[in-house]
Protein backbone atom coordinates (compact mmCIF):
# COMPACT_ATOMS: atom_id res chain seq x y z
CA UNK A 1 0.00 0.00 0.00
CA UNK A 2 1.42 3.37 -1.07
CA UNK A 3 0.59 5.17 2.15
CA UNK A 4 2.06 2.54 4.48
CA UNK A 5 5.67 1.99 5.42
CA UNK A 6 6.77 -1.62 5.53
CA UNK A 7 8.45 -2.92 8.67
CA UNK A 8 11.82 -2.65 6.92
CA UNK A 9 11.13 0.95 5.82
CA UNK A 10 10.06 1.90 9.33
CA UNK A 11 13.19 0.30 10.81
CA UNK A 12 15.33 2.15 8.27
CA UNK A 13 13.70 5.47 9.23
CA UNK A 14 14.24 4.69 12.91
CA UNK A 15 17.89 3.94 12.28
CA UNK A 16 18.42 7.15 10.31
CA UNK A 17 16.52 9.31 12.80
CA UNK A 18 17.73 7.73 16.04
CA UNK A 19 19.75 10.83 16.96
CA UNK A 20 17.04 13.31 15.97
CA UNK A 21 14.87 13.53 19.07
CA UNK A 22 12.04 15.60 17.49
CA UNK A 23 11.26 12.71 15.11
CA UNK A 24 10.74 10.14 17.86
CA UNK A 25 7.08 11.09 18.41
CA UNK A 26 6.41 10.51 14.72
CA UNK A 27 8.13 7.13 14.73
CA UNK A 28 6.20 6.00 17.81
CA UNK A 29 2.96 7.12 16.17
CA UNK A 30 3.83 5.29 12.96
CA UNK A 31 4.39 2.11 14.98
CA UNK A 32 0.98 2.53 16.61
CA UNK A 33 -0.61 2.85 13.16
CA UNK A 34 1.40 -0.07 11.74
CA UNK A 35 3.28 2.23 9.36
CA UNK A 36 0.16 3.93 7.97
CA UNK A 37 1.45 7.36 6.98
CA UNK A 38 -1.95 8.94 6.34
CA UNK A 39 -3.37 7.82 9.68
CA UNK A 40 -0.26 8.99 11.52
CA UNK A 41 -0.27 12.34 9.77
CA UNK A 42 -3.90 12.94 10.67
CA UNK A 43 -3.43 11.72 14.25
CA UNK A 44 -0.42 13.97 14.85
CA UNK A 45 -2.12 16.96 13.23
CA UNK A 46 -5.23 16.51 15.36
CA UNK A 47 -3.09 16.26 18.50
CA UNK A 48 -1.21 19.43 17.57
CA UNK A 49 -4.08 21.56 16.28
CA UNK A 50 -7.03 20.16 18.19
CA UNK A 51 -10.39 19.21 16.76
CA UNK A 52 -11.74 22.77 17.09
CA UNK A 53 -9.73 23.71 14.02
CA UNK A 54 -12.03 22.00 11.56
CA UNK A 55 -15.25 20.79 13.21
CA UNK A 56 -18.02 19.11 11.20
CA UNK A 57 -17.00 18.49 7.61
CA UNK A 58 -19.35 16.22 5.69
CA UNK A 59 -22.51 18.24 6.24
CA UNK A 60 -21.14 21.68 6.81
CA UNK A 61 -18.98 21.79 3.71
CA UNK A 62 -15.86 22.54 5.75
CA UNK A 63 -12.52 20.85 5.25
CA UNK A 64 -11.03 18.15 7.38
CA UNK A 65 -7.81 18.88 9.21
CA UNK A 66 -6.11 16.37 6.91
CA UNK A 67 -7.31 18.28 3.83
CA UNK A 68 -6.06 21.57 5.26
CA UNK A 69 -2.69 20.05 6.13
CA UNK A 70 -2.27 18.39 2.74
CA UNK A 71 -3.31 21.58 0.92
CA UNK A 72 -0.68 23.52 2.86
CA UNK A 73 1.97 20.88 2.21
CA UNK A 74 1.17 20.88 -1.51
CA UNK A 75 1.14 24.67 -1.73
CA UNK A 76 4.46 25.06 0.08
CA UNK A 77 6.40 22.00 -1.09
CA UNK A 78 5.24 20.99 -4.55
CA UNK A 79 6.50 24.10 -6.31
CA UNK A 80 9.55 24.67 -4.14
CA UNK A 81 12.67 23.97 -6.22
CA UNK A 82 14.91 23.90 -3.16
CA UNK A 83 12.75 21.21 -1.54
CA UNK A 84 12.71 19.22 -4.78
CA UNK A 85 16.52 19.40 -4.92
CA UNK A 86 16.78 18.24 -1.30
CA UNK A 87 14.50 15.27 -2.06
CA UNK A 88 16.59 14.35 -5.11
CA UNK A 89 19.80 14.63 -3.11
CA UNK A 90 18.38 12.38 -0.38
CA UNK A 91 17.20 9.84 -2.97
CA UNK A 92 20.77 9.64 -4.29
CA UNK A 93 22.12 9.10 -0.75
CA UNK A 94 19.31 7.48 1.28
CA UNK A 95 21.66 6.33 4.03
CA UNK A 96 22.56 9.90 4.99
CA UNK A 97 20.74 10.76 8.20
CA UNK A 98 21.71 14.43 7.90
CA UNK A 99 19.89 14.70 4.56
CA UNK A 100 16.71 13.20 6.00
CA UNK A 101 16.86 15.42 9.07
CA UNK A 102 17.49 18.40 6.79
CA UNK A 103 14.32 17.64 4.84
CA UNK A 104 12.29 17.49 8.04
CA UNK A 105 13.68 20.76 9.37
CA UNK A 106 13.09 22.42 5.99
CA UNK A 107 9.41 21.38 6.02
CA UNK A 108 8.92 22.69 9.57
CA UNK A 109 10.41 26.04 8.58
CA UNK A 110 8.61 26.30 5.23
CA UNK A 111 5.05 25.22 5.94
CA UNK A 112 2.98 28.12 7.21
CA UNK A 113 0.91 26.43 9.91
CA UNK A 114 1.21 27.48 13.54
CA UNK A 115 0.93 23.85 14.68
CA UNK A 116 3.43 22.37 12.22
CA UNK A 117 5.78 20.22 14.28
CA UNK A 118 8.83 18.08 13.57
CA UNK A 119 6.66 14.99 14.15
CA UNK A 120 4.15 16.04 11.48
CA UNK A 121 6.97 17.04 9.14
CA UNK A 122 8.69 13.68 9.71
CA UNK A 123 5.61 11.75 8.63
CA UNK A 124 5.04 14.07 5.66
CA UNK A 125 8.65 13.69 4.50
CA UNK A 126 8.57 9.90 4.89
CA UNK A 127 5.34 9.81 2.87
CA UNK A 128 6.85 12.00 0.13
CA UNK A 129 9.96 9.82 0.02
CA UNK A 130 7.83 6.67 -0.10
CA UNK A 131 5.68 7.66 -3.08
CA UNK A 132 7.74 10.43 -4.69
CA UNK A 133 7.20 14.17 -4.64
CA UNK A 134 5.32 14.31 -7.94
CA UNK A 135 2.98 11.51 -6.92
CA UNK A 136 2.45 13.12 -3.51
CA UNK A 137 1.56 16.40 -5.14
CA UNK A 138 -0.91 14.75 -7.53
CA UNK A 139 -2.20 11.94 -5.28
CA UNK A 140 -3.09 14.13 -2.36
CA UNK A 141 -5.40 16.43 -4.34
CA UNK A 142 -8.51 17.29 -2.32
CA UNK A 143 -11.49 15.05 -3.00
CA UNK A 144 -13.61 17.96 -4.26
CA UNK A 145 -10.97 18.75 -6.91
CA UNK A 146 -10.81 15.11 -8.01
CA UNK A 147 -14.60 15.02 -8.39
CA UNK A 148 -14.57 18.29 -10.29
CA UNK A 149 -16.59 20.09 -7.58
Amino acid sequence: MANTLSTAELQSAQSLLQHYAPAQTALENLHQHRGNLEASLEDLAMAAAGSAVYGETDRGGGKTLRQVLLANLRRELCGDDSFREKVEEYNKNPAQAALLTGLIVYVVELVALPWMSPAIATVAVLWILKIGLRTFCDYTEPAETQRGG
